[in-house]
């Protein structure tokens, strides 16, 4: 009826990577559940669309994350057994780089050699190959004498949006409501749980996660609101040329870091069947961006910068001309890594994972141990890495 207040266990603010993958395993455990998006994921507004992402098992951002990865990947399994949905490819893995580069900023610093020992402390199979083994093996790959390559055959890369919506279809099919196209305009805890003001009304929950991306800073306000910098990212699709065609298409997933610079830096992925391309990017985050108000345009000086910058000299086998490039985002910590914490002033709300650009790999995961932590009041993976109580300023507020 007019005016009544629809009642939860939990809700889920967007569903996105960790949000789908939340919801599903709430599900999974019987919670009265809800998830909430001002869009109908899988959509290409936020951070999970593209058609792939890069999963590795060993960790160059930090050995933490290796329990998650590998989580993660037995979850994938799961879900294609009950989906039918092919969602992870393990083609391989390839970074590039020399063990004696430090980049600039925290979560890159030591990134080859940081995978190097993730590997080797979770008996993560892997190779190690020269320059001069790595243009043997991969010819569209132009490795630099003094570069290394580290080759992990468990790597590759999913299907963000079919990950997406397996996980909601499951929730659905599981018991859970899923509003989309219903945009969150505030949340207030008081008494014993949670309200939820929405463009469509009123939703009350025991508790609830805030899993919206580059839209938290917004929900959550202070102290966390400082925490949280969205950022605009680009990805380029470049023309295969015919004479390289059959290694793009049997390539493994990179990581090529080249340089000193926080944005000495790119990723690349197979020629997917069919497609003629291969999907590139690098990072920016000099400036922040609104997520409502960001320029979704890619203006034609942007694939030129990232093939003079990235490319050139590097890889072998495309055409110089991009086919076509998109926008996402990522909303970034000023350490880089995770945030997955109670709200400071707020118990009853949870704060997921604004990622950082390197969490998809890890949402299924995250996702579970987000539904253990509701559910038991703690998790399986240890999430104390990604607390805020390792921001002063969060401390000192």
């Amino acid at each position: 009826m007019a005016g009544s207040v629809s009642t939860y266990d939990v809700a889920v603010i967007g569903l996105g990577a960790m949000g789908a993958a939340a919801l599903y395993q709430l599900a999974k455990r019987g919670v009265r559940a809800i998830g909430i998006d001002r869009f109908a994921p899988p959509h290409d507004q936020g951070s999970t669309h593209g058609e792939t992402r890069i999963t590795r098992q060993a960790i160059g951002e930090g050995e933490v994350y290796v329990p998650l990865a590998l989580r993660s990947h037995e979850i994938w399994r799961e879900l294609e057994a009950e989906t039918g949905e092919r969602l992870l490819t393990q083609n391989g893995c390839l970074i590039i780089g020399s063990e004696a580069l430090r980049a600039e900023g925290s979560v890159r610093v030591d990134f080859l050699a940081r995978t190097l020992r993730a590997a080797q402390q979770y008996g993560i199979p892997h190779e190690v190959l020269d320059a001069a083994e790595i243009r043997r093996r991969f010819p569209q790959f132009k490795a630099h004498e003094g570069e290394i390559g580290y080759l992990e055959p468990g790597g590759g890369y999913l299907n963000p949006e079919r990950c997406v919506a397996a996980q909601l279809a499951r929730a659905r099919a599981l018991g859970a409501t899923v509003r989309t196209g219903t945009a969150v305009v505030s949340i207030a805890q008081g008494g014993h749980g949670v309200r939820i003001a929405t463009d469509h009304g009123e939703i009350e929950a025991g508790q609830a996660v805030v899993s919206a991306g580059s839209w938290a800073p917004a929900l959550l306000g202070p102290p966390v609101d400082k925490l949280l910098a969205p950022t605009r990212q680009v990805m380029h699709w470049f023309p295969v040329q015919e004479d390289l065609a059959s290694a793009w298409v049997g390539s493994p997933v990179f990581i090529w870091a080249h340089g000193s610079g926080a944005s000495d830096f790119f990723y690349g992925f197979p020629s997917l069947p069919g497609s003629g391309t291969v999907k590139t990017a690098g990072e920016q985050y000099d400036e922040t961006a609104d997520p409502d108000r960001v320029e979704r345009r890619v203006g034609p000086d942007e694939p030129r910068a990232m093939r003079d910058k990235h490319l050139a000299g590097r890889l072998e086998g495309l055409r110089p001309d991009a086919a076509k490039s998109i926008t996402c985002l990522y909303t970034v910590t000023p350490d880089s890594n995770f945030l997955i914490d109670r709200h400071p002033d707020h118990d009853r709300i949870l704060v997921v994972s604004p990622c950082s650009g390197h969490g998809f790999k890890h949402s299924a995961a995250i996702g579970e141990a987000v539904a253990q932590l509701m559910t038991t009041g703690g998790s399986a993976v240890d999430l104390s890495p990604f607390s805020l109580s390792r921001f002063v300023s969060v401390n000192a507020a």
